[in-house]
């Protein structure tokens, strides 16, 4: 393998800046927007318990997303300034007005069921925070993409499927724990299809990323973290899968996929400083690709 060299040793790369706060806002921010997406689905279809339940989920969730951005950000003004201007080509510009916007259609949606009133409305403002729901479920998985951190950028293809697969899984069991089982079954259909599908983005994520830019997810917290969540997204899908259709099983088996999905998203917050830290996850691959052009 190359050495890695770089600048008196200094990192190359500047970690990311983020708080904590992000990690869990990467969790709400999928689970209020893929929950929202189910209760649309729901409603339309005439699963009104559903609906209800799977609407509230996302009214809880949408409601901390704004709270985790702004103590991360420091200041109520700062978000406030991101709506300003919306630029498509900017996944910060586009996530801004995304969490605005399903944040309020999917506060009234839920408002207006629980009151019980303007029906049409209520679905038209459910339908709209539905659609809204599925940028909010992916888009954060373009956000961290669109970096030079090595362990993010040369996983661009794969961050948004694994992102918005993972929403998918939390949100189905958010629902399933709080809906009734004989009206949640679409709720636990989603769940476990949305764990399978993460878990096979994970893997293409990994056989793209290669042994070595791809080595935090194996190493230290982000490794750690990964491990716990893998387990229990085998557990959680087990269990839900098994005895999803009775109380129990329904709420221990979500509530271990609920587990999953955040250990999720903090092994990707983690990995990303890691790989930032480490100078030999830009250069090895750098002076790889040279000497293979040089090679030809």
């Amino acid at each position: 393998m190359t050495e890695a060299r770089s600048y008196y040793g200094q990192p190359i790369l500047k970690e990311p800046v983020w708080k904590p706060e992000i990690a869990w806002y990467f969790f709400t921010g999928g689970l209020s927007g893929a929950a929202s997406g189910l209760a649309a689905a729901a409603r339309l279809s005439g699963n009104d318990l559903l609906a209800r339940r799977a609407l509230l989920v996302a009214a809880g969730a949408s409601a901390v997303n704004p709270l985790l951005l702004i103590k991360d950000l420091g200041r109520p003004e700062r978000f406030l300034n991101m709506l300003r201007v919306f630029k498509v080509t900017s996944p910060m510009s586009v996530g801004s007005w995304l969490v605005a916007g399903h944040g309020a259609t999917t506060g009234l949606a839920a408002t207006l069921d629980v009151l019980g009133l303007w029906p049409r409305l209520r679905t038209t403002a459910g339908v709209a925070s539905g659609l809204l729901g599925l940028g909010m479920s992916t888009y954060t998985g373009a956000l961290v993409a669109d970096t030079s951190i090595p362990v993010w950028h040369d996983a661009r293809r794969e961050l948004p499927f694994a992102f918005g697969s993972g929403a998918a899984a939390t949100a189905g069991a958010a629902a399933a724990i709080a809906t009734p089982a004989r009206a949640a079954r679409p709720a636990r259909a989603l769940a476990l299809a949305g764990a399978v599908a993460e878990v096979a983005a994970l893997k293409a994520m990994e056989r793209r990323l290669g042994a070595l830019v791809g080595e935090p997810y194996h190493q230290g917290a982000s490794g750690r973290y990964a491990k716990l969540a893998k387990g229990l997204t085998l557990a959680g899908g087990a269990l839900l899968a098994v005895g999803g259709r009775k109380r129990p099983g329904a709420i221990l088996g979500g509530s271990l996929l609920l587990a999953s999905g955040a250990f999720e998203r903090w092994a990707i917050f983690k990995a990303g400083s890691a790989s930032a830290r480490d100078p030999k996850y830009t250069v090895v691959p750098q002076r790889a690709r040279i000497e293979a052009r040089a090679s030809r």
